[in-house]
């Protein structure tokens, strides 16, 4: 999984400019938690890259063109999941991201990756919904189109093909 982010990073080095590859890879051996998490994005069609937040924080993204595709189709938590007594979705983005040890990745995290390339251009990813929304029964989603990132709401227990989520990992 090492030798596959690597190959990505020096790929995509304008996703991370300033980012010494020795850096990552220090940040990454030896964390077979980190490593499993990695392994379950890259698995699932996450293509996880490097990413420098504003913050200074660095971390691992799910850079895939648009959102993965063995993550779409789920509503949003398992609430909304629990209330859907009809057609249920077959999960949601938040049990699913909690599995496999990563976080959703929030409005700046979208917006700061839309800064270096478009993403999601024919699909839309939820993203982390502050707790004031979810507990009207709404939840956050994400996409770009006509050359803008928009953020929309709608119920946490709706699901379509094309709306997935995007995860990522902290680096310490």
């Amino acid at each position: 999984m090492v030798e596959t982010l690597k190959k990505r990073f020096f790929a995509h080095v304008s996703r991370h400019p300033n980012i010494e590859w020795e850096d990552v890879e220090t940040r990454i051996k030896g964390d077979s938690t980190l490593l499993r998490a990695l392994t379950s994005m890259e698995e699932s069609g996450g293509e996880p890259d490097v990413l420098l937040l504003d913050d200074g924080a660095l971390i691992l993204c799910d850079f895939a063109k648009e959102t993965p595709l063995l993550r779409r189709g789920l509503c949003y938590d398992e609430a909304a999941l629990k209330s859907r007594t009809k057609n249920p979705p077959k999960g949601d983005a938040c049990s699913q991201a909690k599995g496999m040890g990563v976080s959703l990745i929030d409005e700046a995290i979208y917006r700061k990756m839309q800064s270096i390339e478009e993403i999601d251009l024919k699909t839309s990813s939820w993203i982390a919904t502050p707790k004031e929304v979810r507990e009207k029964g709404g939840a956050l989603f994400m996409e770009h189109r006509y050359g803008r990132t928009f953020v929309f709401h709608n119920g946490a227990d709706s699901y379509y093909s094309v709306r997935g989520w995007r995860g990522y990992i902290v680096l310490k």
